[in-house]
C-alpha cells in the first residue's frame, strides 16, 4: 500500500484537541505493510484481517455506531473477540495509528502475545503520562490521569469485571478521553481488560506526545480551537536550483511575447500585402468637389 501522508495547512498542540482527520489510509498501512488483507463493502466500510483471521480491524465511517474504529482479536476465527479497542469518529487519527503500528510489529513478533495479552502489569500503560507530568488520582478501584490543561484523560477500572459487558461496552477497563465537552469536540477510546498493555502504552506515548498534528484549520473541532496551540504551516522556501530554474522559465517566457509582438507590428506595417489606410471622408468630398 503506498505511504499516505496527512495534509494541512496548521500545526495544532496538543494532539488531543486536533481532531480526527476521517481518513483511514495511515492507520490501516502498517497492517497492511505486514500482510494483513483489506476488504470493503458498498458503502465503503473497510475491514482488514489477519492472514489467520485471528485478528481484525474495522474502519468504519458508514456505520450505524459511533466507534469509527474497532479492533478485536480472537483465539477462535469463530468465537466471541477475546479483546475489543474502540476509537470514536472524533479520536485523533495519530492516536489509532500509534495502536496499530504497535499491533502489527506483536503480531509479527509474537501471536500468541497479541491473541492473550503478556504479563506487563497496568503501570506500564500509565507511565508514559506520569512522565510527561498528567496530574494522577485514584477513587476506590480506579486509578485517573488528567492532562495539565484538564481537557484530556484516562480513566482504568480496577477490580473484576464482566467480559460480555465490555464486549459490549457496558463497562470500561481502559477509557482514554479527550477535548471540550461536546458532541464534535470530546472524543472517547476504550480497552478491554484482555488488550495487551504494550499497545495501549503505544497509545499512551502519542496521547502525551508534545508533537504537533497536521491539520487543516476548518477541521480542528470549533470548541478545541481556544484551547489548542495552533500555528500555520510555513511555505517552503525554494532552493537555488529551484530559482534558477523558474527565472529561466519566466524569461523564456517574456522573451517569446515580446518576439511575437514584434513580427506582429512588423506584419501590419512592412508587408507588401499590407493593406493601405482608408482615405478619410472629408478627403474624398473634396476630390470629388474639385472634379
Amino acid at each position: 500500500m503506498p505511504a499516505h501522508t496527512l495534509e494541512g495547512d496548521v500545526y495544532v498542540a496538543p494532539l488531543y484537541l486536533a481532531g480526527s482527520t476521517a481518513i483511514g489510509d495511515p492507520a490501516l498501512r502498517p497492517l497492511l505493510d505486514n500482510g494483513f488483507v483489506a476488504h470493503s463493502d458498498e458503502l465503503a466500510n473497510v475491514y482488514v484481517s489477519s492472514p489467520d483471521q485471528r485478528i481484525r480491524l474495522g474502519f468504519l465511517p458508514e456505520s450505524p455506531d459511533n466507534p469509527l474504529w474497532k479492533v478485536a482479536a480472537h483465539r477462535d476465527p469463530f468465537g466471541a473477540p477475546d479483546w475489543l479497542a474502540t476509537f470514536d469518529s472524533n479520536t485523533p487519527t495519530e492516536l489509532v495509528t500509534a495502536f496499530s503500528s504497535a499491533l502489527a510489529a506483536s503480531y509479527a513478533e509474537e501471536l500468541d502475545t497479541v491473541l492473550t495479552g503478556s504479563r506487563h502489569q497496568a503501570e506500564e500503560g500509565f507511565r508514559p503520562l506520569e512522565d510527561a507530568g498528567w496530574k494522577r488520582g485514584s477513587w476506590q478501584l480506579t486509578t485517573l490521569f488528567t492532562a495539565p490543561d484538564g481537557l484530556a484523560g484516562l480513566t482504568y477500572r480496577g477490580g473484576v469485571l464482566d467480559r460480555q459487558a465490555e464486549l459490549r461496552g457496558d463497562q470500561d477497563r481502559w477509557l482514554l478521553w479527550g477535548g471540550e465537552d461536546g458532541f464534535s469536540s470530546r472524543w472517547y477510546a476504550s480497552f478491554t481488560s484482555a488488550v495487551p498493555i504494550p499497545l495501549i502504552a503505544a497509545t499512551t506515548a502519542r496521547l502525551a506526545d508534545n508533537a504537533p498534528a497536521l491539520r487543516y484549520e476548518v477541521d480542528i473541532p470549533e470548541r478545541n480551537r481556544s484551547a489548542a496551540r495552533i500555528r500555520p504551516v510555513p511555505h517552503p522556501v525554494p532552493t537555488p536550483l529551484e530559482v534558477r530554474r523558474a527565472a529561466a522559465a519566466l524569461s523564456r517566457s517574456h522573451g517569446g511575447r515580446l518576439a511575437s509582438r514584434a513580427l506582429a507590428a512588423s506584419a501590419t506595417t512592412s508587408s507588401p500585402s499590407a493593406a493601405l489606410p482608408a482615405c478619410p471622408e472629408h478627403h474624398r468630398r473634396a476630390a470629388t468637389a474639385r472634379s
